[in-house]
């Protein structure tokens, strides 16, 4: 076996590992985004209280909620989930921003779960840009 072949083979295990590690983080991410956004679109009585004291309405809650569902479906459509990573990026972006800067409380979730979409928006970055053609 030359060098070459050695350096593929290599690049394909590391690939198939980001690969693992990708779909891994995708279905628990989906999870917690399907949940949360469930949790908002229903009405749930902790999260029109903390809509509540955002202070901007509950469209907001609306809004965030069909996010988060929408993100957390696009997680699993393999050529979409790069999409639906940079989608919930954004939102927890806010959601980052919210806790620091609002309504307080412990940001250490919405953290997890921006580092989450971050990676898979990262890791599926090539799908993404196929998708809009460059």
């Amino acid at each position: 076996m030359n060098s070459q072949t050695a350096v593929l083979e290599k690049q394909g295990e590391s690939s198939k590992g980001l690969s693992i590690a990708l779909w891994a983080v995708q279905i628990g991410a989906a999870a917690m985004f399907l949940m949360a956004g469930a949790n908002k679109l229903s009405g749930n009585e902790q999260m029109v209280g903390m809509f509540q004291a955002i202070g901007i309405g509950q469209w907001f809650r609306y809004l965030t909620g069909s996010l988060e569902v929408i993100g957390g479906l696009l997680l699993f459509v393999p050529s979409l989930a790069g999409v639906g990573g940079l989608l919930l990026t954004g939102v927890m972006v806010g959601a980052v921003a919210t806790h620091l800067f609002i309504i307080g409380g412990n940001p250490t979730m919405a953290i997890v779960l921006l580092v989450a979409s971050a990676f898979i928006a990262w890791g599926r970055r090539d799908r993404t840009l196929k998708l809009i053609g460059r």
